[in-house]
């Protein structure tokens, strides 16, 4: 995938290198695919990085403050993408994350606020706030693990729903053994989903 960006965004408690092996998986068999593994700019107990705080959250709280992260990670993405020379009109540009990445990424998927190539969320769920900004047509991927007790796979149904109305072309991949964790399987099918728009 010549000219292709991809933006991989850890969950919460962890950091960039995490996602390395997604990255490099989709490397091997994605030819020309740049991958970006970012650590979140907030800090989170143990050395790791969070997107957002999650002290405190709530359903009722946590739209405003994906809103409100929305700044540093734009911020984080422009900085990556012009240490790599990312050129806007010709470049495609790629983001994927899991968990907490997962809802940052689908947050910048409904708010339409960057033009984007394809968006993958592993294990996650859609906490934007209303209204829904999709830009019509963008390629969605969702994975979830039927198995997850950390965010239950309804969430990406929900998110299926919610943002094909608003105007995305969703897949959504439920794997019946699958907990909280982005699989081999899981990796591969999203390769092959990437794959698919290259074409």
């Amino acid at each position: 995938m010549p000219n292709s960006f991809a933006i991989l965004l850890h969950g919460v408690g962890s950091q960039g290198s995490h996602m390395q092996p997604i990255g490099e998986h989709w490397r091997a068999v994605l030819p020309g695919l740049s991958v970006i593994t970012p650590d979140a700019p907030f800090p989170f107990a143990g050395g790791g990085h969070q997107w957002f705080s999650i002290a405190g959250v709530t359903a009722e709280n946590r739209p405003q403050r994906v809103a409100a992260a929305r700044e540093a990670l734009d911020a984080v993405i422009r900085a990556e993408l012009a240490a790599r020379g990312f050129r806007p009109d010709i470049d495609r540009l790629i983001v994927a994350g899991f968990s907490q990445g997962a809802i940052m990424a689908l947050d910048l998927l409904a708010s339409g606020r960057l033009a984007l190539h394809a968006v993958i969320a592993f294990s996650g769920r859609l906490a934007s706030p209303e209204p829904l900004s999709v830009r019509s047509g963008t390629p969605l991927l969702l994975v979830h693990g039927q198995r997850d007790a950390v965010m239950p796979w309804q969430e990406s149904h929900y998110a299926a729903e919610r943002l094909q109305a608003a105007g995305a072309r969703v897949q959504s991949l439920f794997e019946p053994e699958s907990d909280h964790t982005v699989t081999a399987q899981g990796a591969a099918s999203a390769a092959e989903f990437l794959r698919s728009l290259a074409d």
